[in-house]
Order: structure tokens, then sequence, then C-alpha cells
């Protein structure tokens, strides 16, 4: 069925967070639905927890407990291999979306028009993600669609603000967060590589953003839809780096620069040296510092250099559009034009805060 979606998760030590999602996955009112669960290596009962609930689910719900922890890069690369649904819904499972939630991110990619300049079509539509937050407490956002910045950071738009109404339209946007997102699998299949549609080296972090790089680079669009509402309940901010394991902060650093590597072209590295430079700096002062265990991530990028530099080749022989427009606005119109092939801003557009 062309509207048949497949919602892939993956778990880690998710045993608190593993029966609300399934819940809230139950209670989606589109169908058909089938659920691939992908348990990285949990020590506590994050698989007896979605068994029991499969048992009894109205939805079709694929238990598949993995021998080691992939990531959430490789877990869902499993579970994209399991499935044949043409949409992918990307879902954490500490987020809980509406019973409408994916009725409405269907309804934007139908509505929504792909730009010109040679745009292949939506590829994937996020919603309007807020933080979870107990009650009394101040509603803030956490993503309202991905932009990225003259840093190369990729920031999601309105993240821990306080929700005043902000991003109310539907508009074109960078990328789409992995914790809640719907995915053409006709366009996860044209970016991936080697069958993969994730990054296996990423693991865990920025593995949406390299995502999201390759189906900009594409050709391919994405959406953010105001009307599809989720819950997420962010545990890794910036604020907490402290407090992370070190394999976490390990992949955290090492991504940063795998990202770069395989799409920053010569004009950009030129054009954002002044800005990258200076967050470089920043960075590894902050390891010498303070973290010196990440300095392994260092030796990883210089260990497996040849083989970065062989996938950044493949990346670059693929790609069919610009996407310098990306790094100085933050969203557009739906139907507003693609960035054009030689990149650049058009006239009175910039990055929003």
């Amino acid at each position: 069925m062309s509207d048949a979606v497949d919602i892939c998760i993956v778990t880690h030590d998710s045993a608190g967070d593993v029966a609300a999602c399934l819940e809230s996955v139950a209670a989606l009112r589109h169908r058909p639905l089938t659920v691939y669960l992908m348990d990285c290596a949990s020590a506590d009962d994050s698989v007896a927890i979605a068994r029991r609930f499969a048992a009894s689910s109205p939805v079709p719900i694929v238990v598949v407990p993995l021998e080691r922890n992939l990531g959430f890069a490789g877990g869902m690369n499993e579970a994209l291999q399991r499935g044949t649904a043409p949409w992918v819904l990307l879902l954490n499972p500490d987020a809980l979306p509406a019973p409408d939630y994916v009725d409405r991110l269907l309804e934007a990619t139908a509505a929504g028009r792909a730009g010109e300049n040679g745009a292949r079509g939506v590829a994937g539509v996020t919603g309007r993600l807020s933080r979870r937050s107990a009650a009394g407490e101040t509603p803030r956002l956490d993503a309202c669609g991905m932009k990225l910045t003259l840093t190369w950071r990729h920031l999601d738009r309105g993240s821990g603000r306080v929700d005043r109404g902000q991003h109310p339209a539907r508009a074109r946007v960078f990328g789409a967060t992995g914790a809640a997102s719907l995915f053409r699998r006709e366009a996860l299949d044209d970016v991936a590589i080697g069958g993969r549609v994730f990054d296996d080296w990423f693991h865990s972090f920025r593995e949406d953003a390299e995502l999201c790089f390759r189906l900009q680079e594409r050709g391919w669009d994405v959406l953010y839809e105001p009307r599809a509402r989720a819950t997420h309940l962010r545990r890794v901010v910036p604020g907490r780096r402290r407090e992370l394991a070190d394999e976490i902060n390990f992949h955290s650093l090492k991504n940063r620069y795998l990202l770069r590597f395989y799409h920053q072209t010569p004009g950009n590295l030129i054009a954002t040296l002044p800005f990258t430079l200076f967050r470089d700096l920043l960075a590894l002062g902050y390891v010498l510092a303070r973290e010196r265990r990440s300095l392994a991530a260092y030796a990883w990028l210089w260990r497996n250099r040849r083989a970065l530099l062989e996938r950044r080749r493949l990346i670059q022989a693929r790609k069919t559009r610009s996407i310098e427009a990306w790094f100085v606005r933050a969203a557009s119109p739906p139907g507003a034009a693609s960035p054009p092939p030689g990149g650049g801003a058009p006239a009175g557009e910039g990055a929003s805060g």
C-alpha cells in the first residue's frame, strides 16, 4: 500500500521509556503500521517489556535483540533492512507522537510542492516536538526542523526555548531530527551507500544530520509540519557533557569532524574558516583541559583517513545540488525554489535565531 508506514525504533537500556513509546505507537490512527524494534544489547528489561507489549499490540511489532550495541546508526540500518513500506518513521524510544502524528506528516508530503532547480521531491517531513515536562513546568520546544550555522553546527530550531508559538507555518528546512521524523523509503534508498542508509561509523550523534546532508545534496527536500505534534525527553544537551559516558563524548567529538570531512567543499572551507577554526580550537582546548579520553577521536580519524577519503569521494561524486544557501537561511516556504546550483541565499533571507 502506498501509505503503509514502517516505524523503526532502536533501544539500548530503554526499559524506562519503551512501554510508553509503544503505547503511543499503538494509539496512532494511521494504518497500516509495522514496528521494527532493534535492541542494542540492553542490560535491562527493554526486550522483555517490548515483547510483552507486542503480544497484545493492535499493530505488528517485530522485536530483534542484537548481540552488540550498534548505536542508533547501526540499529536503524538493521531495522530499515527488515521493512518494505514506502514510508519510514524514525522514532526514539523516549519520543511520544500524538495520535494524528503520522497522518499530519503524510498530509504535508502530499501538499508539499518540490522546489525548482532539479529537486526530486519531498524526502521527509518532521513535526513540532516539545520537551517533555512535569506538571507546572514552562513548556519548551525541542525541535522544529533542523538548521545549519556558519560554524557547521546543525541545530534543532527552537530547541530549549520557551514555547511561545514560534515557527507556526509549514516550511522547507535543511533536515529532520532522528527522534521522530517520517522519510520516503525511495529517498533513503537513493542516498544509501553500500546498502546502508546511515553511516555506521557515526554510531551515535549527528547521524541524522549526516543523512540530511546526503538527501539535500541529491536534490531531496525536507519539510517541517507544525500541526504534527510529539514530545521528546531529551537527555543529551551540551550542559550535561561532563555527566555523559566517555564513549558518548568520543562519538560526539569524532562525528563533528566526520560530517565536515564528507561534505565540506573547498569553497565552503575558506568561507567558514574564521567560524569553524575558532570553534575547533575551543573544542581542542576543552578536551585537553577536561576530557582527555576524547583525544582518541583525533587518533581514530587519522587511523581511518584512507577509508574516510574513499567515502567522501563516493558522496561528492553523487551530488546533484549545492546546499550552500542553507548555511545562511534557516527555512523557506514549502513551494520556494530549492537552493540554486551555485549556492547563495536569496535576497533578504538569513539565519534565524
